[in-house]
């Protein structure tokens, strides 16, 4: 990829779809049971509370992604955002099995990259794996492991 192409973002967009989905469900279902039940004021804000907890809760397993710019990755997981300079990523991993990529660090950890995850679109995953690789490669000392 060229520089041209920057920034670009890696989401796992399937998996968000169905989490978004399934949280707005769960959350109208929960609020019509609470509303039409005969129940006190109490206890149908309760349900409508519960509704908002699920849909919060799926919302935030959707937030994870990936902002590659010119200055380097922005990884975004579920709680915690951390920016990397490209020359701090030495390999991309995605393996057979792993849940999501990694990251081997120059500090010499690993981070987790939810944000490009096989779960249901392992090929999109893979590709998005590759692309973050060769993008490291030329903007850093990445060697490429997916």
């Amino acid at each position: 990829m060229s520089a041209a192409e920057l920034p670009v973002t890696f989401r796992p967009h399937r998996t968000r779809v169905v989490l978004v989905g399934a949280g707005l469900v769960i959350f109208a279902t929960l609020t019509a049971i609470g509303l039409t039940l005969s129940l006190n004021v109490g206890e149908r804000i309760s349900f409508i509370v519960v509704g908002l907890l699920f849909l919060g809760g799926l919302l935030l397993l959707g937030r994870p992604k990936v902002v590659a710019d010119d200055d380097g990755v922005t990884v975004t997981n579920l709680t915690h955002r951390r920016h990397l300079a490209w020359a701090e990523i030495l390999r991309v991993n995605l393996g057979p099995g792993d849940p999501w990529v990694s990251l081997d660090l120059a500090d010499g950890t690993s981070l987790p990259v939810m944000g490009i995850q096989p779960g249901i679109a392992r090929q999109q995953a893979e590709r998005d794996a590759r692309a973050l690789a060769g993008m490291a490669a030329e903007r850093g000392t990445a060697a490429s492991g997916a």
